[in-house]
């Protein structure tokens, strides 16, 4: 993992030296971490440049463990992550400071899907030949077990979480190992199911169409409302000593500015 930060750092360096910043900027917030946040980070970073003109950098292909690593490291200076701390993370000082919400959604390259029931979703998941009703093979992805997105899809729906296993031990379904990666491959699989957080989807134009759920089409405004309940929640985290960016970023997402350039990115301010 060192030598991967160290790779992270000199990478980081080059990029900076080469003439990529503005002229007029003297900072530069160095971010990083889940795939699924990376648009939305550089969506917020374009905001928060136009008001403060520092420059934000997202690095990429690091996942939420791998931003929480360079955070510790000093080699980030915010982390998005999937997931909660774990208690070594906290003990090396990582802190949460922000916590947005973005709907959690299935996904699919077939060209019209239509809806799931919440039971209908974990039978997809267990049927060996799994259908889409026009009668075109219905292709499951599944991700890492220690993916955050795993528990998140098996706490969804009823029997999840032993579709889940049983569709790991037929061993048919491909799993793909990052959220980029999961993306990519729905979009190349004829008839894909994929569970991805709408932000990525949104943001990144991917090719896909979102799956109605007992008849809800996922948006923002009806996950709002609660009339689309599933979500991901996604956590901004800074070490205990931040940088003075990090800190006036932070600062910047509690402004109506700030909440303003949350919801363009598809995310609600978590504020339970």
């Amino acid at each position: 993992m060192r030598n991967r930060l160290a790779m992270l750092a000199a990478s980081l360096a080059v990029v900076l030296s080469v003439g990529t910043l503005p002229a007029t900027a003297t900072e530069v917030l160095r971010v990083g971490g889940t795939g699924a946040g990376l648009a939305m980070l550089t969506h917020l970073g374009g905001s928060f440049t136009q008001r403060t003109g520092i420059t934000v950098a997202v690095v990429s292909n690091l996942g939420s463990s791998g931003g929480l690593n360079a955070l510790a490291e000093g080699v980030l200076d915010l982390a998005v992550s999937g997931r909660t701390l774990k208690p070594t993370e906290l003990a090396s000082g990582l802190v949460q400071v922000a916590t947005m919400r973005t709907p959690y959604v299935l996904a699919s390259s077939h060209p019209a899907p239509l809806g799931f029931t919440r039971h209908e979703v974990t039978a997809a998941y267990t049927a060996e030949r799994a259908v889409w009703p026009d009668g075109a093979p219905l292709r499951i992805i599944l991700r890492p077990r220690a993916d955050a997105d795993t528990p998140l899809l098996a706490a969804l729906f009823p029997g999840m979480e032993a579709a889940l296993n049983q569709a790991r031990h037929r061993g048919d379904a491909p799993v793909a190992a990052t959220d980029q990666d999961n993306a990519d491959l729905a979009e190349r699989l004829p008839g894909s199911l994929t569970g991805m957080s709408y932000t990525q989807v949104a943001l990144e134009r991917r090719n896909l169409r979102l799956v109605p759920l007992d008849s809800v089409v996922p948006t923002l405004e009806a996950f709002e409302s609660g009339a689309y309940p599933h979500g991901k929640v996604l956590r901004l985290i800074q070490p205990r000593q931040p940088s003075a960016a990090a800190e006036r970023f932070v600062q910047f997402l509690r402004t109506d500015e700030g909440v303003l350039a949350m919801r363009e990115a598809f995310c609600l301010p978590d504020n339970r």
